[in-house]
């Protein structure tokens, strides 16, 4: 079922998404918020991120404050520089990098900043809280390049039909 579901993942997203925007608009947002611990287990199961790493190749994370200390201590960075190398300032006023894919995305799709990685792709895609439901164009967003994003919403309709 799992392979069938993510077969032709991409295109799917693109011809549902009017659904999945109703569905994010109307959906049982507590019964949602008690689904998505067990989807978002399961979707991690099927789908291997090392494999993929779109979201690392086509996005960046926002880098607050505590990102940027953090990372360019253990990079061995004064802040300053660290910024200026790896990051811009976006058109919502965010650190973002200055490029894509990430500069810190390896051949291999391994993060060589893992362990300090922002805080945005520590929580990234989201499918296991409530900003699911809270930011639905984030989440319209997401289905279209992250197989995870697609995976859960795919469920969470099937369940609450």
């Amino acid at each position: 079922m799992a392979g069938d579901l993510l077969h032709n993942w991409q295109k799917k997203s693109g011809e549902r998404r009017k659904l999945y925007k109703q569905f994010l608009a109307r959906a049982d947002k507590n019964k949602t918020l008690r689904q998505l611990p067990d989807l978002h287990e399961e979707a991690f199961e099927k789908v291997d991120c090392l494999a993929c790493a779109r979201c690392c190749k086509s996005f960046s994370p926002r880098f607050k404050t505590p990102d940027v200390k953090r990372i360019a201590k253990a990079m061995g960075m004064r802040e300053s520089v660290f910024i200026e190398t790896y990051l811009r300032v976006d058109e919502e006023g965010d650190f973002v990098v200055k490029s894509s894919p990430c500069p810190f995305l390896g051949a291999d799709n391994h993060c060589s900043v893992y362990e300090d990685r922002p805080s945005d792709c520590r929580r990234f895609p989201y499918t296991d809280e409530d900003v699911l439901i809270k930011r639905p164009v984030l989440t319209l967003k997401n289905t279209e390049f992250c197989p995870i994003t697609y995976y859960v919403i795919e469920k969470l309709m099937a369940a609450q039909k």
